[in-house]
């Protein structure tokens, strides 16, 4: 159970801006002294935690007193993609693991800097990081600052469910509060009153509304972060999911040429935008629209190598898996040979059948 009792006290030096403020506001003594006294209950079972409170009222401090060799902060990115600045000894499969399950799951964006994401994806590599460091105890000051308030409690989510699939606990220092029903927390101490709660079971996350729309022309907004390939058919029907009336996730349905399914539909593509990704909306989309064709007579099948598919697939009752393997690097079929970085060489592909 910490403890803690943080005096604070701070004696600027004397000069003339320092006298020209005492004498104009009237200030008694130049020394500023605060004091921050409280306990967080740690006994308790627990792997999510967050210290929350207004600007000012000890967030950080209270952080870096009880948490200071625990605390993120200060990781260096000098490499030209963010593979290379995760921990030496893990192996690329841990690494690609960890981001998809803090909802960093855009390979293209594997390959830039740090420098270049956005915010959103920014703290999904600093968490991704900190899982992936060999630490049991992992605390985020100024956890979802600097993004936007809906993509900060989307962001909460995903993370909560990545730090819950480990053994690792996690503390949030946010003066946000509307991410503690995201986070669903087992413990909040609240800074502007010093005190503790243990709040187990007693949060509940809101539901996360989606919309669908059968909608062309959105695709520009999409292709950069589709994982093979930027083209888009333009024969294919094309589907819009929007959270809170903006668009987050985007598929692509084409109709099936085979011989031996009269009424089929493939997937053609399917994109989260990275800062809704982890949360499982582009598998709701899909499977959303996958029902939507069973119901009107059509089979639903769908091809992918990405890690994150492949393993909801492997264990929902929804799928069944039709194929399993790499392509040949032997092809001599000019068309095939076109297809340049979309085909499938050297990477493990599944097919799967929508079965319901």
């Amino acid at each position: 159970m910490p403890d803690f009792n943080i005096v604070k006290e701070i004696t600027p030096k004397k000069s003339f801006r320092v006298a020209s403020v005492m004498g104009k506001f009237d200030l008694q003594t130049e020394h500023i002294k605060e004091k921050f006294k409280g306990s967080i209950d740690m006994d308790n079972e627990w792997q999510v935690g967050v210290i929350v409170g207004h600007s000012g009222t000890g967030k950080s401090t209270i952080a870096r007193e009880l948490f200071k060799s625990e605390l993120i902060s200060g990781y260096k990115y000098s490499s030209d993609n963010i593979l290379d600045d995760m921990p030496r000894e893990k192996s690329i499969e841990e690494i690609t693991k960890t981001f998809n399950s803090v909802g960093f799951s855009s390979p293209p964006s594997w390959l830039k800097p740090f420098s270049v994401l956005s915010n959103g994806e920014k703290m999904r590599v600093d968490l991704a990081r900190a899982i992936l460091e060999d630490q049991e105890l992992i605390v985020f000051d100024e956890f979802t600052s600097v993004v936007d308030r809906t993509v900060a409690k989307i962001g909460s989510f995903a993370v909560s469910k990545a730090i819950r699939k480990t053994k690792k606990k996690f503390i949030a220092v946010s003066c946000h509060d509307d991410i503690l029903e995201w986070l669903e927390p087992d413990w909040v101490f609240n800074t502007n009153t010093m005190n503790y709660q243990y709040t187990r079971g007693c949060l509940q996350r809101p539901k996360i509304e989606l919309t669908i729309h059968k909608h062309k022309g959105l695709w520009n907004l999409f292709r950069k972060y589709h994982y093979l390939n930027t083209d888009i058919n333009k024969s294919s029907d094309q589907f819009i999911c929007c959270y809170g009336g903006v668009p987050v996730a985007y598929h692509a349905v084409l109709p099936l040429l085979s011989g031996k399914v009269k009424k089929g539909k493939m997937s053609h593509r399917l994109v989260t935008l990275p800062d809704y990704q982890g949360v499982g909306i582009g598998v709701k989309l899909q499977e959303t629209i996958a029902i939507y064709y069973k119901k009107n007579g059509f089979s639903y099948y769908a091809k992918t190598s990405n890690p994150a598919l492949m393993t909801h697939r492997k264990r929902s009752s929804k799928w069944k898996l039709t194929n399993s393997g790499h392509t040949s690097p032997k092809c001599k079929d000019t068309k095939e040979k076109s297809l340049g970085k979309t085909r499938t060489l050297n990477r493990l592909t599944t097919s799967w059948k929508f079965i319901g």
